[in-house]
């Protein structure tokens, strides 16, 4: 009686676990011709001249660039070199690191659960990694050495705060306080990507214990707060981070070329990062962070906010999904009620009436960045990521446009407005 008992627990946990099927049943991506869908050939070529030149003006090495429209993939080419200096030409395929677009999808994985009442978005994050309970708000600093005194916060930080950047939480050496950046190098925080043998739950324990940047709820301030969640999720479910987003997310979206860390047949794939140094396209150097982290290292840092990567198409993928309202292929990822939250403002009058607002994963357009033009439909949700790729997807339009580079200290580069720019001025309807 004992073994059956426990036969039908697992065979619970995992229905429990699994996607669910959904009555709307979408079909994956697929190609199609740009008139199929209302958008101008001609508008589109003109967006492939644009790229042209800005690989052969050496203001970019080389794209991969996607635009879809009514779930139909309408352009999908490639510029340029994955790599200079071997001179390996881009394929459609390549793998890119997509850094800050990993936020979008560790909170994605976040309200999944949320979804399974597994907690609520204004509980504090405490209650599930406890080394939060005694939040401190960083109160003088000693630039000679790094010292400092903090005082309480009037607030615990809740699992909606660590979502919308309103922590408090810094981001270490890209942060734009320069007392953050010598905070957390002296505590040896790990803000991003490392080949390091380091947990991520040993990187947010640590993080736990270091001062906020003001008290939860009161500023945007971007942060490591997906890492935290990265590990929360680790918390809540029980798994570690990677196998959720694989077994939960990546597998049943057919999502088979985003990872943390790449399978070694997927190595010639990752395009190089490169920057433009004495006339030339050339590998960025190793900085206070090796470039190489996705196929090489210890492999256990898994970054809910910068560490993994992607197609551009895997991406589109995971774009489409929220398009259709949180379904794809008739797996229901999220309810289409969740992803109406997802898409509200989260963050109040922090950043004014202006143009864009922030959600529980992504910065969405507002009637006046409508307005302002070249940004999309209201509604519109987007983001990017530290290598420059970026994203963005129209609701209304039913419009996905994905651009993936792998470029640091570039300076005339213009392409990435222009190419939201241009997807929207194809519309021909």
């Amino acid at each position: 009686m004992r073994k059956i008992s426990f036969i039908l627990f697992l065979c619970f946990t995992a229905f429990a676990g699994a996607q669910t099927k959904s009555i709307q049943k979408s079909t994956p991506l697929t190609a199609d011709s740009a008139s199929a869908v209302a958008m101008s050939e001609e508008r589109l070529a003109k967006i492939d001249a644009m790229l042209e030149a800005a690989v052969k003006e050496d203001n970019i090495p080389g794209a991969v660039a996607l635009i879809a429209r009514n779930g139909k993939i309408v352009f999908h080419n490639t510029y340029g070199m994955a790599d200079n200096t071997s001179k390996r030409a881009l394929a459609k395929d390549d793998i890119f690191r997509i850094a800050s677009q990993t936020k979008a999808i560790t909170s994605t994985a976040v309200m999944m659960l949320w979804e399974e009442g597994r907690f609520g978005l204004d509980d504090p994050i405490s209650k599930y990694i406890p080394e939060f309970k005694e939040a401190q708000v960083l109160d003088t600093f000693n630039e000679a050495d790094s010292s400092y005194t903090t005082v309480p916060s009037e607030k615990e930080i809740t699992i909606r705060h660590l979502i919308s950047h309103t922590s408090g939480i810094g981001y270490g050496v890209i942060d734009g306080d320069p007392r953050f950046k010598k905070i957390y190098q002296k505590a040896g925080i790990t803000d991003l990507f490392t080949t390091e043998n380091i947990s991520i739950g040993e990187s947010v324990k640590k993080l736990a214990g270091l001062p906020l940047h003001h008290t939860p709820g009161e500023k945007f301030t971007y942060s490591e707060g997906l890492d935290v969640l990265g590990y929360f999720i680790e918390v809540v479910s029980g798994m570690p981070f990677d196998d959720f987003l694989r077994t939960r997310l990546f597998d049943p979206l057919g999502m088979d070329d985003t990872w943390f860390y790449l399978p070694e047949e997927k190595h010639s794939r990752l395009v190089t990062v490169q920057h433009f140094d004495s006339g030339k396209w050339k590998k960025y150097p190793v900085t206070f962070y090796d470039t190489d982290y996705p196929i090489k290292g210890a492999k256990r840092f898994f970054s809910g906010g910068a560490g993994l990567s992607s197609t551009a198409k895997d991406y589109a993928t995971f774009l489409q999904m929220y398009l259709n309202g949180g379904e794809l292929n008739g797996v229901r990822i999220l309810s289409r009620t969740t992803v109406q939250s997802i898409m509200g403002n989260q963050i109040g009058d922090i950043w004014g009436n202006g143009p864009k607002h922030y959600g529980l994963a992504f910065g969405v357009v507002t009637p006046i960045g409508q307005d302002m033009g070249g940004q999309g439909s209201t509604g519109t949700f987007d983001w990017g990521g530290y290598f420059n790729t970026q994203y963005f997807a129209d609701p209304q339009e039913q419009i996905i446009g994905v651009l993936m580079k792998q470029t640091q200290q570039t300076t005339n580069d213009a392409t990435g407005w222009k190419f939201r720019q241009m997807v929207f001025a194809a519309v021909d309807d």
